[in-house]
């Protein structure tokens, strides 16, 4: 169940990583992320194409720009992140009665 969990934030902090790299290089290509990352190619792409669906970065002909909507998603990101980490907080059992084995 967790591992799960895990799996995705993984996933979303790479997604997170390709997309700061656009941000602070557009435009840039796959190899260079992929050098500059150590992630393998196949993986930079996924987190381009996942990129590419919700409209924060579109292909151009030397690599990956942002669009429109970057600003606005970056701007609303950290407070997101914050929702997130405190309702994972808030699933804590540390303080509920010792389980009886």
């Amino acid at each position: 169940m967790i591992d799960r969990l895990e799996k995705e934030v993984d996933m979303l902090e790479r997604h997170l990583q390709v997309l700061k790299m656009v941000i602070e290089s557009e435009p840039i290509g796959i190899v260079k992320m992929s050098n500059e990352t150590g992630y393998p190619h196949h993986k930079v792409r996924y987190s381009l194409r996942v990129l590419e669906e919700e409209n924060l970065i579109e292909p151009s002909s030397q690599g990956a720009i942002t669009t429109e909507r970057t600003a606005e998603f970056v701007d609303e990101l950290d407070d997101k992140l914050d929702d997130i980490v405190d309702k994972l907080g808030s699933m804590r059992i540390e303080d509920a009665a010792e389980i009886e084995s």
